[in-house]
């Protein structure tokens, strides 16, 4: 007599499931995003520099935004490993950036800007940036609050690109 059991219909897939551990087992480098808040402690930003410039380090492509806080630290993090493996995305133009934010983005190799977006609301434009970012990497990291509706949104559309997402909550 044979019995059938009910999975949860929530329980992902065999393919979703194979294909993040293909991910996490690849050898070779990666495009890796690393997004965040703006309101991120010194302490974190000096962990999350270290962890980008260990990530580059290894050979991976490391892709992020140009705001301060979290992006600003991996921004750092990759320019001391290597400037040629950062490719940063602005939401808008280098013109619409906070000062403290130019003079770093000003030496970034790889810098892609998008000033056809200087009229919209800086939410949407970073919502636009974050889609970019999703589409171009391999994995996704993100420190985020449990109110940080774009980050939250970008890493639920990163799970539905099947991205390898790694979130990181702040509170």
């Amino acid at each position: 007599m044979s019995q059938s059991v009910d999975l949860p219909q929530d329980l992902p897939k065999v393919d979703e499931f194979l294909q993040e551990l293909a991910t996490i087992q690849q050898t070779g480098a990666k495009r890796i995003a690393i997004l965040g808040s703006r309101h991120v402690p010194m302490t974190h930003q000096y962990l999350i520099e270290l962890m980008s410039y260990a990530l580059v380090l290894g050979g991976n492509q490391l892709l992020t935004s140009g705001a301060t806080g979290t992006n600003s630290a991996a921004i750092r993090g990759a320019m001391r490993a290597d400037p040629n493996l950062l490719t940063v995305i602005l939401p808008q133009s280098l013109d619409r950036q906070p000062k403290e934010s130019r003079k770093q983005l000003e030496k970034v190799l790889h810098l892609v800007t998008n000033p056809a977006h200087d009229d919209l609301p800086l939410a949407e434009a970073s919502a636009i940036c974050n889609e970019e970012i999703i589409s171009r990497c391999q994995q996704l990291i993100c420190f985020a609050f449990h109110d940080s509706r774009t980050l939250l949104k970008t890493c639920q559309d990163a799970e539905d690109q099947r991205r390898l997402v790694t979130l990181f909550y702040l509170d």
